[in-house]
């Protein structure tokens, strides 16, 4: 007999491979808009004597049926949620470099983005599409594999980027790659005034 569990299982592996398919001339195929996965649980005793050795799980796109899963297949990185005004979402701080430089960029959950450079202190509010955008930014998975110290020690007059979010603290010089962290620090930089 066919558990919950093991049903969910095979709609999720449906799921994964629902965009997997070859297109006609063997390439990948181009991917749809959204693939819905549709499963039915049934807790009746089968009223045949042969069981199915199967659950029945297919593509479709009636949602209808319950429960079903739909994913679109562009998911990308969601926006960090904001749990208040004064929460502060990222700080960076730039050091180094030639000059000696000490500038810090801090994104707060009000929208609210605060610099200081050369002992000047500015507060600018960032716009709503500004706002899901760097939230967004801090969003990406692709940060947790992002190593906690990453500055070559043979290298002078570098920048140093320390960011401090979800909970951790970031070190780099920017010599690694690390393009989700790139485009973070990339989005941040805009906010500081111009040299």
């Amino acid at each position: 007999m066919l558990t919950r569990s093991s049903v969910m299982v095979c709609a999720a592996a449906a799921l994964a491979l629902a965009g997997c398919s070859s297109g006609d001339d063997g390439t990948a195929a181009e991917p749809t808009d959204e693939t819905v996965v549709t499963a039915t649980v049934s807790d009746a005793a089968p009223s045949s004597a042969a069981p199915s050795a199967s659950p029945s799980v297919s593509a479709s796109p009636d949602a209808s049926a319950s429960p079903s899963v739909s994913v679109p297949a562009s998911a990308g990185p969601s926006p960090v949620p904001v749990t208040g005004p004064d929460q502060k979402l990222v700080t960076m701080t730039v050091s180094g470099g030639f000059a000696g430089v000490n500038r810090q960029v801090v994104l707060r959950g009000d929208g609210t983005v605060r610099t200081i450079d050369s002992g000047e202190s500015a507060v600018r509010r960032t716009t709503a599409a500004q706002f899901t955008t760097l939230r967004t930014l801090l969003g990406d998975p692709a940060l947790d594999d992002v190593p906690a110290f990453a500055i070559d020690m043979g290298s002078a007059d570098k920048f140093q980027y320390t960011l401090q979010f979800d909970g951790r603290t970031v070190m780099t010089d920017r010599s690694t790659d690390a393009p989700a962290l790139d485009r973070l620090i990339g989005a941040l930089e805009k906010w500081l005034p111009a040299n």
